[in-house]
């Protein structure tokens, strides 16, 4: 039974990793938020299998929460926040495909070294999803400042967020759900105030793309 469930949090793990590596294939921001939507989903999923193996009831509603508010309600307002900008040109980021893919392979590589001591030492049966939560969230960082589009850059940071809620999870063996809510709505606040910045940065300057904005500035 322990062998299952470590199977399905690295299952999880893997599928919420491939996710953000998707971010850096793909272009185009209907790709982008399939792609948070789903790794969402598969957070939820995560946390709903510790609280099944770990018989601990508080964190299914941990995982409807996430499901809800990360799985449904987030993507749709990113989906409003599509449709307000409007249909804009495919923009090349700092960090060409090729490259971004390259990086991220070091990042994974990089993160599995750095959890191999913590994995040493933890008995717990989610330690498996240490260096992925790990990779995850050095991508997530990875994202963020390899993107052009402002857009591309918030959900860069939803994702950083799912990987702090992922690490959390497998490494503390789930997190109670007024600690879990508390770091959601910190992270809830931060994108409804990034939302309104990229409002206000489209319609004064009629466009979303950070290097043009430098240009701007200069």
């Amino acid at each position: 039974m322990t062998g299952l469930f470590s199977q399905l949090v690295m299952l999880g793990s893997s599928g919420m990793l491939l996710t953000a590596l998707i971010v850096l294939w793909r272009r185009g921001l209907p790709a982008y938020i399939a792609a948070y939507r789903w790794q969402s989903w598969l957070l939820a999923a995560v946390v709903a299998t510790i609280a099944h193996f770990g018989d601990d009831t508080s964190l299914y509603w941990v995982a409807g929460a996430l499901l809800v508010l990360k799985g449904i309600a987030i993507p749709a307002l990113l989906g409003a926040m599509r449709r307000r900008v409007g249909v804009t040109p495919q923009v090349t980021p700092f960090v060409n495909t090729e490259t971004s893919l390259l990086v991220a392979s070091l990042l994974v590589v990089f993160a599995y070294l750095l959890a191999r001591p913590w994995m040493a030492v933890s008995h717990l049966p989610t330690r498996e999803g240490l260096p992925l939560a790990m990779a995850l969230l050095f991508v997530s960082l990875f994202i963020i400042v390899s993107r052009k589009k402002a857009v591309t850059q918030v959900i860069g940071f939803l994702m950083l967020e799912n990987a702090i809620a992922l690490l959390a999870a497998v490494g503390t063996y789930g997190v109670p759900l007024l600690v879990e809510l508390g770091v959601f709505l910190d992270a809830l606040m931060g994108f409804l105030v990034m939302q309104i910045f990229v409002y206000h940065i489209h319609e004064t300057f009629d466009t979303i793309d950070v290097d043009e904005l430098t240009r701007l500035r200069h």
